[in-house]
């Protein structure tokens, strides 16, 4: 091989860099620490209970696990932990603070004004801030991740992922409520959706499976968790979702609601129910809880539907009939379908429900392979008869490998941009 040949092949170790992924939620922080551009995890944890007693962190790395008890006040005092764990003498993997080169930061809610992940500024705080009142239980505490990561390590990179910059895309068409239009421009009522890191994820990664670029795929992507969604895409950019002004409309889910009359919410206000109740009903106690009054977990609901319970069987039922109308109503709007894919903890495990789904749809094109469904792994893989016209497939959803690939991205061009500024 020619010298110049060789010289192209060899890792560009200048390149190299660890990113920390931090998701930071109301009672507790997941992190994973990436060595980038290889995608390799170093270590990844959680703390949980955090502002309780009995706070516990749990720390992964060498095939090993660490668990610590110990009391954590808030998000500050998790990210001390974090951080001193990630350096510790027995259980870290780094040296030094000094060799975390980016953190990427899961923010929820970016409104309208992000379609895209973005190194963050002041100005990039004060949207997240403004935001808060569109996210109240999200974007606080992700936003004092971001300011608790700045103070410890103030010179290092800090992007900002957002679940609502993928659906940005979605056209005013699709995203305007039949609502008074001052209601639109003075408080930013629309849809913004929200998954959008985990959609974006599995639809790349469907088009990479098939042979396509990014932007030449039309799939409906169906995100099926506690939390479920569905998009679809066009030309690999979102143009429609489930979820709307907030995470509540759509599917049922676990105990959301999702998909309602609002007079019901009126009806039952004139029957002595408050705001707050009301609040609580359609966040808490609704979704495949509320239809079953047993369980919001479908693994639970299976076993006991197959015992003959008629009201965990009508959840399930309720469930797989409405995201099978959604799949339907984006096969109109997207005109050409390449794929469906199935992702999250729901869409990923459950077969029979897959099953379910996909039966009836042979009209939009989909034929499912009841051996390939069958089989009982996460790994990505396709589900779908070899003469199924559109093509279905599972595939694990990854948000922090996407924030970790961001966060290198945006990071890494950064410094390619001083680098020229300062040659």
């Amino acid at each position: 091989m020619k010298r110049e040949e060789q010289s192209r092949v060899l890792p560009d170790r200048s390149a190299e860099m660890k990113v920390l992924v931090i998701n930071a939620g109301s009672s507790s922080v997941k992190y994973h620490l990436y060595q980038m551009p290889q995608g390799d995890i170093l270590a990844k944890g959680l703390v949980e209970r955090i502002g309780e007693v009995n706070s516990k962190l749990s720390h992964f790395f060498r095939s090993r696990t660490y668990t610590e008890q110990t009391r954590v006040a808030d998000i500050e005092t998790a990210m001390d932990l974090i951080l001193q764990t990630l350096i510790g003498e027995d259980v870290g993997v780094i040296e030094s603070l000094s060799e975390i080169d980016s953190v990427g930061h899961r923010v929820v809610h970016g409104g309208a004004e992000f379609i895209g992940s973005v190194v963050i500024d002041e100005k990039v705080i004060a949207s997240i801030e403004k935001f808060c009142d569109l996210a109240p239980l999200h974007n606080p505490p992700n936003l004092a991740g971001i300011r608790a990561m700045q103070r410890r390590l103030p010179e290092t990179k800090q992007v900002a992922c957002f679940d609502t910059a993928f659906h940005a895309t979605i056209p005013k068409v699709a995203h305007m409520y039949a609502l008074p239009y001052d209601l639109y421009e003075e408080y930013g009522i629309r849809r913004y959706g929200f998954h959008g890191i985990s959609h974006r994820y599995v639809a790349r990664r469907a088009a990479a499976i098939m042979g396509k670029h990014k932007y030449d795929i039309n799939a409906i992507t169906c995100h099926l968790g506690n939390g479920c969604s569905v998009a679809a895409v066009e030309q690999g950019k979102s143009i429609d979702t489930s979820m709307g002004f907030t995470p509540l409309e759509g599917l049922p889910m676990g105990t959301r609601c999702g998909d309602l009359d609002p007079a019901i919410l009126f009806y039952l206000e004139d029957k002595g129910y408050g705001v707050k109740l009301l609040r609580v009903i359609c966040n808490k106690k609704s979704g495949l809880l509320g239809i079953s009054g047993l369980s919001n977990d479908v693994r639970n609901l299976e076993e006991l539907a197959s015992k003959g319970d008629e009201r965990a069987k009508l959840a399930i039922d309720v469930f797989c009939y409405r995201i099978k109308k959604y799949i339907g109503a984006y096969s109109a709007v997207l005109d050409t379908v390449d794929a469906v894919v199935f992702t999250g903890g729901i869409g990923e495990n459950a077969i029979f429900l897959r099953q379910r789904i996909c039966t009836g749809l042979t009209q939009i094109g989909i034929q499912l392979d009841p051996e390939a469904n069958q089989t009982a792994t996460t790994e990505e893989r396709e589900i779908s008869t070899e003469d199924s016209r559109v093509r279905v497939f599972l595939i694990p959803t990854n948000e922090q490998a996407a924030i970790a690939k961001d966060a290198y991205e945006l990071t890494r061009s950064e410094r390619s941009d001083r680098a020229h500024t300062y040659a």
